[in-house]
């Protein structure tokens, strides 16, 4: 068995969430860990009997500790430039916290990026490994829904941060089918800053997708019949599935004493599962279940809302902007 030398970039919260998965895997020997607050790098390398070493810069721990996989938990603002970092450090695989980034232009490079260096890059879509949203995946593909027809798709706060997750769901539910075009409307009376990005507080609108399945979408805001997740509504039957694979309503109409097994959440060992694909991907040349590219048809529905919004029209995809149409709207006062 081969042991890849690991190095953590932030050691916050969400780092901390990573910390039994990667003491699970044998394979994983975390080398260094870097934080601006040291005593946060400190208190992570705590948790590892190897002691890794404690950085505050983050180029001097991939200078001297060489790491092939970096894991990066940092502020939306930072996954660009830190990607590049590792990149040019000889990084063989860096996995990030979602979002992507802050603007649609940076997301396209950081896949650029990813292609042409060859790096495997991966985004924090775990949730694609919740034992509830796995056996949804194959109920649908079973057919016990029948013909998908539409989605209703929830989540708190904000499009870019917390919208990615249940985007992501809803493509996964329908096998990585891409959207085709979105009309979108946001609340911008009291924007938020989350994670250094300007966020709205409420977004409503509708994507339909290349399959013909519409979806219609509302984050934050009051009246929330479901508070994270996708309501599938297929010609048989529907089930209302939220984020981490819990099941609320669910139907199938020819037989009502039908009911879908329950899975319980375990988030450890949703992220255990998470950091075994991307390093059994690394290992074996495939592509991991969070690849970045599936990162990108999630995160360009976000900024076609945003840019619909701009235009006061449709949007079409493929995108052709490079700026996130919220915050250069929010800066020039559109919003006032």
């Amino acid at each position: 068995m081969k042991k890849y030398k690991v190095g953590m970039i932030g050691c916050g919260k969400r780092a901390m969430l990573h910390v039994p998965a990667l003491l699970a895997d044998e394979r994983c020997e975390v080398v260094g860990v870097c934080d601006i607050n040291e005593e946060a790098a400190a208190a992570m390398s705590a948790e590892f009997g190897s002691k890794p070493v404690v950085y505050t810069d983050h180029k001097e721990m991939l200078e001297n500790e060489k790491p092939e996989i970096v894991i990066g938990c940092l502020w939306t603002i930072l996954h660009l430039s830190t990607f590049q970092d590792c990149v040019n450090a000889g990084v063989k695989v860096y996995h990030s916290e979602k979002p992507m980034a802050p603007s649609w232009g940076d997301c396209v490079k950081m896949g650029e990026l990813a292609k042409s260096s060859g790096c495997q890059l991966t985004f924090s879509h775990q949730r694609r490994y919740c034992k509830g949203n796995i056996a949804v995946r194959k109920m649908i593909k079973d057919g016990v829904f029948g013909k998908i027809l539409r989605m209703d798709l929830y989540s708190p706060m904000n499009l870019l941060d917390c919208g990615t997750h249940t985007f992501d769901q809803a493509i996964s539910f329908m096998d990585e089918t891409p959207a085709k075009w979105v009309l979108g409307a946001i609340d911008a009376k009291e924007p938020i800053n989350w994670f250094g990005v300007s966020a709205e507080s409420m977004a409503a609108g509708i994507v339909v997708f290349e399959n013909g399945v519409r979806a219609h979408i509302q984050t934050g805001g009051p009246d929330l019949d479901m508070y994270t997740g996708v309501r599938v509504i297929g010609e048989k039957g529907f089930i209302e599935v939220e984020w981490d694979g819990g099941y609320l309503n669910s139907a199938v109409y020819a037989d009502p004493s039908w009911k879908p097994e329950k899975y319980e959440h375990v988030g450890e060992e949703t992220m255990a599962a998470m950091m075994k694909d991307f390093v059994d991907s690394y290992e074996n040349g495939t592509e991991p279940e969070i690849d970045y590219k599936k990162g990108l048809r999630a995160t360009e529905i976000i900024f076609a809302f945003y840019e619909s919004v701009r235009q006061n029209s449709r949007i079409e995809l493929p995108i052709d902007i490079d700026d996130n149409p919220f915050v250069t709207m929010l800066e020039a006062g559109k919003f006032n």
